[in-house]
């Protein structure tokens, strides 16, 4: 009797996920149709069982933590050429109830893009990636599928006296990165790259096209530093763009923990945040092994970019932060377009065609993100170092605030992190070793925990930027707004209620979402 019990269970299990698979794939052939009769055609719609579907997903995968066997993968991506299939693919998810995301190209820590833990399929963005500079308006218009180094390569190209405050590495999405906030190490000088953003065509949940005028202020607001993706899709960017000086000047050098390094550091710390605001000094600590004795060490890198002269930045160092020993022979003048690569470690000389290289290679890789309102005092520096010593893979980046900064009030963008704010902190593992996840993931998270006296607190603040999942996971349902109110305080502060209110306003049936997106408003029930 139990064996006929068992067997009767196994043959309802099996005809249950028959059942299933065979109701997944008339919903994803009623959806392709719906593509098909609204102009999408066939040979820009890759299904899992194309031979092409695995090649066209892994080639933004940023993370190899989600591009695993047992990833759930998307019924089919839309690798879109034109705004039309965009608008196309809102109004057939919409009318079968299947999730919609949108990559545009860049890191996305978390894999929110191109992950979920329900049927959906992507809209990609990578055709859409032209940027269009108008050097008489200072202006330009870039698609949300461009790479910043597409961005730099053609700014750099039509102008030597023209940038863009963004990001340092060359292969993060436009997309993502502007509408997240993006900064970059021009920032205590031109702010974000949101603050930089002045117009924007989007799709919105009913398909219209709408730019800065039609969409209104309250969501182009929400756009510069909300996140797009908790709204609407993202189709193109206006940027102002920044004045740069013909040449800048550049300097990475390294200290290691037996040349006076916690001084140096607690120096470095009471000076990055109240230089000149041409002045951006970046600090990244890890463990290399001594040259003395093949024993792993505390080393501390500085980067720095200075919109100004040689001269100009040794007399600034030498008199502000003495202890780190800058000398003439460590300082580099070059373009801005050169910075780009020089900051990301790239060789110098390396050809600035190396900027529209969209291939790189990808670790698994975990991330997270702290603030700094006041020094660490020498003791804690002290542990710091210890810790490290003792986890061996986390780095922890340290970019300075000040400058044009605390200058911009909290709320005039989504962005909140301005006043008040020393240095906003980075942790950072990478690892290419198979099934070693949760692992590093723990590593990361102690070197974290051990930092929690030091930093923001009530609440912890962290940057939306650096997505990360361990703040908090919004499933959609009844509980919608708390789940999203654990980690959205933590990005956006006293902003996110007023995100929300947006949110509710422009898609009220929460179409856009995703594990962080932006909640509706709850829903009284009477």
């Amino acid at each position: 009797m139990k064996i006929i019990s068992i067997f009767a269970f196994v043959t309802i299990f099996v005809i249950l996920c028959q059942s299933n698979a065979s109701k997944a794939n008339t919903i994803e052939n009623a959806l392709i149709k719906c593509l098909n009769n609204h102009e999408v055609p066939s040979s820009l719609i890759f299904e899992q069982g194309n031979s092409s579907f695995s090649m066209v997903l892994q080639a933004y995968i940023r993370n190899l933590r989600f591009n695993t066997s047992t990833t759930r993968k998307p019924l089919f991506i839309v690798t879109a050429t034109h705004v039309s299939h965009i608008q196309a693919s809102i109004l057939c998810a919409k009318e079968y109830g299947i999730e919609m995301k949108v990559r545009s190209g860049g890191h996305d820590y978390e894999g929110l893009s191109y992950v979920s833990i329900v049927p959906f399929f992507v809209v990609d963005m990578f055709n859409l990636r032209s940027v269009d500079v108008d050097v008489g308006n200072e202006t330009a218009w870039v698609e949300a599928g461009a790479t910043l180094g597409e961005v730099y390569y053609e700014i750099g190209n039509k102008s030597k006296t023209l940038g863009f405050p963004a990001g340092v590495c060359p292969t993060v999405g436009a997309g993502g990165h502007f509408t997240g906030g993006g900064y970059g190490n021009m920032m205590r000088k031109y702010g974000l790259s949101s603050d930089n953003i002045i117009d924007a065509i989007i799709v919105d949940v009913n398909g219209r096209i709408l730019d800065r005028n039609t969409m209104g202020e309250d969501l182009f607001w929400a756009l510069r530093g909300g996140g797009g993706a908790s709204f609407c899709v993202i189709v193109s960017y206006k940027i102002k763009l920044v004045h740069v000086p013909e040449k800048v000047t550049v300097f990475r050098v390294s200290r290691t923990l037996d040349q006076n390094l916690t001084d140096i550091v607690d120096q470095y710390q009471h000076v990055a945040p109240n230089l000149d605001h041409d002045a951006f000094i970046r600090l990244t600590l890890d463990v290399t092994n001594s040259t003395q004795t093949g024993l792993p060490t505390n080393r501390a890198t500085f980067r720095c970019l200075f919109l100004g002269d040689t001269q100009t930045l040794l007399s600034l160092v030498s008199q502000n932060f003495p202890l780190l020993g800058l000398q003439k022979v460590d300082i580099l003048e070059m373009s801005w377009l050169e910075s780009i690569l020089f900051y990301d470690d790239f060789a110098k000389g390396t050809p600035l065609e190396t900027l529209l290289d969209r291939q790189v290679s990808s670790p698994h890789l975990k991330r997270k993100s702290d603030y700094l309102k006041d020094t660490i005092p020498k003791y804690g520096l002290e542990g710091l170092f210890k810790k490290m010593i003792d986890l061996q893979t986390p780095q922890l980046t340290f970019n300075p605030y000040g400058g044009r900064m605390a200058e911009i009030p909290a709320n005039a963008a989504p962005f909140p992190h301005r006043a008040g704010n020393l240095f906003k902190l980075q942790y950072a593992s990478n690892w290419n070793e198979e099934g070693r996840d949760k692992h590093y993931i723990k590593l990361t998270r102690e070197l974290y925990n051990y930092m929690t006296p030091f930093v923001s607190k009530n609440p912890r603040e962290a940057f939306l930027n650096y997505r990360d999942l361990d703040l908090g996971i919004n499933h959609q349902g009844l509980n919608s707004y708390v789940e999203g109110q654990k980690y959205g305080i933590k990005y956006f502060k006293g902003n996110f209620d007023r995100l929300v209110k947006i949110k509710t306003m422009v898609d009220p049936h929460n179409f856009f979402r995703n594990e962080q997106s932006i909640p509706r408003l709850p829903i009284i029930r009477r």
